[in-house]
C-alpha cells in the first residue's frame, strides 16, 4: 500500500469512505462515535487544504482508506482527566482513520507510516471503539486518560513514544 496526501479531487471518495466507516462502527458495537455526519465535508475539506489528510492507496483497489496526521498541539489535548500524558514533547496526532473495508492491513499501513515520521504520537477514540483500542495496544500506545473533543464528549487518550525518529 502507498500513502499519499489527499487532494480536493479525492473528496467524493473520502466521503464515501467515511460513510462506510460509520456503518462499520455501528455494526461493531460503536453506535455513538461519528454521528450526525461527522466528519463533515467541510471538516474533511479543511483537513485536505491544510495538508493533514492522507489517502491509503491499494495497487488494485485504489483509495481504500484515509487518515489525518496533524503535527503540533491539539487543543482538545490541553486538558486530560483521570491521568496524564507521557510527556510534553512535540507530537503529532492521528485523527479520523477510516477504511472502506475492502482491503486488510490499512491500520497497519497507517501506523507504520506515521511512526516512520514521528517519534511521539497521540490519538484518541471513543470508549466503544474496541477495534481501534486493540490496534493502538498492538502498536504500544499507552492509555493516558480522558480528553474531551470539540462537541464536549469524552474520548480515551493514548500516546506512543519511540526512540530514534525525529519529526520531519
Amino acid at each position: 500500500m502507498e500513502i499519499r496526501k489527499a487532494t480536493l479531487s479525492d473528496m467524493p471518495t473520502l466521503m464515501r469512505i467515511f460513510d462506510s466507516a460509520r456503518a462499520f462502527m455501528r455494526a461493531t458495537g460503536n453506535p455513538t462515535q461519528w454521528v450526525d455526519g461527522y466528519p463533515s465535508e467541510e471538516q474533511v475539506r479543511r483537513d485536505v487544504e491544510n495538508g493533514h489528510c492522507y489517502c491509503v492507496v491499494d495497487a488494485s483497489a485504489g483509495v481504500v482508506a484515509t487518515f489525518c496526521l496533524i503535527p503540533g498541539e491539539d487543543p482538545n489535548y490541553c486538558r486530560i482527566d483521570h491521568g496524564r500524558w507521557l510527556d510534553d514533547r512535540p507530537y503529532a496526532t492521528i485523527h479520523r482513520l477510516a477504511s472502506d473495508g475492502s482491503v486488510r492491513g490499512v491500520a497497519e499501513a497507517c501506523f507504520d507510516w506515521c511512526l516512520s515520521r514521528y517519534d511521539n504520537l497521540r490519538a484518541d477514540t471513543h470508549a466503544d471503539n474496541k477495534i481501534l483500542q486493540h490496534i493502538l495496544a498492538k502498536y504500544d500506545f499507552v492509555y493516558c486518560g480522558i480528553v474531551h473533543v470539540a462537541n464536549g464528549t469524552e474520548r480515551l487518550a493514548f500516546q506512543r513514544r519511540s526512540a530514534g525518529v525525529s519529526p520531519r
